[in-house]
C-alpha cells in the first residue's frame, strides 16, 4: 500500500501525520536490473516515462525506447491547469498559454480565471514559504528543500514578480506549472552513480548497484519525500496559511499535489 498524508486544523495549528510507505527498496533488492527496469513505472504509473529513465539511467541501461519525457510532463502540467484546479474552484477550463511579461501580469491575470481566483483567494504571504530550491548536490537526501516545477523555473522574470507580490504560494506554484512546460532539463547520471530526472512534481533521484545481475543496493527520493520532509514546504506552507481561511487548505493540498493519498479534516478544537 501507497503511503498518504492526513491534515488536522486545529487551534494550535496543522497536524500533519504522514504513513509509511511502500518499501521500494525491499521490492527492488535481488531482482534483476531490467525487472526492476520493468516493474518501477508500473508501480508509479503516474509518471512512468520519469520513473523507468531514472532506474535505467542508474544501473546504466538503455532509457525507454519511444518515450518522451518532456511530452509526459507537459501532459500532466496541462490535465491540473486545464481540468483538475478549473474544476475543482468551479471555472471554466484554462486554454494553456505561455507566461505574460511581468509588465502585463494583472492584465493577463484578469483574463485568465484559474490565476485570478488564485490571487484571490491567496493574499500576499498567505501559504507561501521559501525554501531554496533542490539542487543535485542534494541528491538523495529527503530533506526539506523546494523540488518544484516553479523552484526547476524560479529564474523566469515573471515567477520572480509573482513572488515579489504574492510570495512563493499558490499562485506562484500554479504559475510555474506553465513555466515548466517547455525545455525540460536533461536528465543526467552524477559521478556517484545518482541520476537524477526531470518530472512533472519535481526532479526525481534514484541511485542503484547490481553485481553478479542482481541489485543489492536501491536508494530513491522523490517530490513527494523533499514536500514532506519535516520543515519542509507542505509544513511551511499550511503554517502560512491564515486561521480564518482553513477551509482552503484542500486547494492549497491539490496545488502541492503530493503523489500520495491526502485528506483535510477539522480538528474538534478548531
Amino acid at each position: 500500500m501507497m503511503g498518504s498524508v492526513s491534515i488536522s486544523l486545529g487551534l494550535r495549528g496543522p497536524e500533519i501525520a504522514v504513513s509509511p510507505a511502500l518499501p521500494i527498496e525491499a521490492l527492488m533488492l535481488g531482482r534483476s536490473p531490467e525487472a526492476a527496469a520493468d516493474l518501477l513505472p508500473r508501480i508509479f504509473n503516474l509518471c512512468p516515462v520519469a520513473q523507468a529513465t531514472a532506474v535505467r539511467l542508474a544501473l546504466g541501461l538503455p532509457l525507454p525506447a519511444h518515450a518522451d519525457l518532456e511530452q509526459e510532463i507537459r501532459r500532466e502540467h496541462r490535465l491540473k491547469l486545464s481540468v483538475i484546479w478549473p474544476t475543482m474552484l468551479g471555472l471554466p477550463g484554462e486554454p494553456g498559454g505561455d507566461l505574460p511579461e511581468p509588465c502585463d501580469l494583472d492584465g493577463w491575470l484578469s483574463r485568465n480565471p484559474l490565476f485570478a481566483r488564485l490571487s484571490d483567494l491567496f493574499g500576499p504571504g498567505e501559504a507561501a514559504c521559501n525554501l531554496p530550491a533542490f539542487e543535485p548536490a542534494r541528491g538523495i537526501r529527503a530533506c526539506a528543500c523546494d523540488n518544484s516545477p516553479a523552484a526547476r523555473r524560479e529564474a523566469h522574470p515573471t515567477l520572480r514578480a509573482v513572488a515579489d507580490r504574492w510570495g512563493r504560494g499558490p499562485l506562484w506554484r500554479a504559475m510555474g506549472r506553465l513555466a515548466d512546460g517547455t525545455d525540460a532539463p536533461l536528465p543526467v547520471r552524477l559521478p556517484d552513480g545518482t541520476a537524477l530526472v526531470p518530472a512533472a512534481r519535481g526532479t526525481y533521484a534514484l541511485r542503484a548497484r547490481a553485481e553478479g545481475g542482481v541489485i543489492n543496493a536501491f536508494e530513491r527520493t522523490t517530490p513527494t519525500d523533499h514536500l514532506l520532509a519535516q520543515g519542509g514546504v507542505l509544513e511551511k506552507s499550511l503554517f502560512a496559511l491564515p486561521a480564518d481561511k482553513g477551509r482552503l487548505a484542500p486547494i492549497l493540498l491539490a496545488i502541492l499535489d503530493p503523489c500520495v493519498p491526502a485528506s483535510v479534516t477539522e480538528a474538534a478544537d478548531a
